[in-house]
């Protein structure tokens, strides 16, 4: 998305779709434990992964950005062990047709280039999302 378009969709009257979800809405947001980041660093990372999926849903799902945004955005951050265990829940998401977003980092801190920090699902409905989460344990 460029900035003009960022900045329309900041301005522009709020969209209203037929489809409304009467269900949980939340995100997903698995961070890769065993890179071993400081707490600011998993904050930022988190920080890319929430935004980065935000969009991506408005494009993809906006009945779903649109139930989410109306229900306080409810996010919860839980503990992956490593990059494989992050990919595996991915492709388990992406069975179930759940949006995802990697967030890899630029290696110019603590880890290096091109590690996959964090992984975020949805906001999708959170009945689905437990499906695959809900074993995880939060951060």
């Amino acid at each position: 998305m460029g900035l003009r378009s960022f900045i329309h969709s900041l301005t522009a009257p709020p969209f209203r779709h037929r489809n409304v979800i009467d269900q949980e809405v939340k995100m997903v947001l698995v961070v890769n434990t065993n890179l071993k980041m400081g707490k600011g660093k998993i904050a930022a990372q988190v920080g890319h992964a929430a935004v980065s999926s935000t969009l991506k849903c408005g494009k993809e799902a906006p009945d779903l950005l649109e139930s989410w945004l109306a229900s306080g955005q409810k996010k919860i951050c839980v503990k992956g062990i490593d990059a494989d265990n992050l990919l595996a829940l991915e492709k388990l998401a992406s069975s179930e047709g759940i949006l995802s977003t990697k967030i890899h980092d630029a290696g110019h801190t603590q880890i290096p280039s091109g590690s996959l920090t964090v992984l975020a699902l949805g906001p999708d409905i959170e009945s689905v999302l437990s499906k695959i989460t809900d074993d995880l344990k939060l951060l």
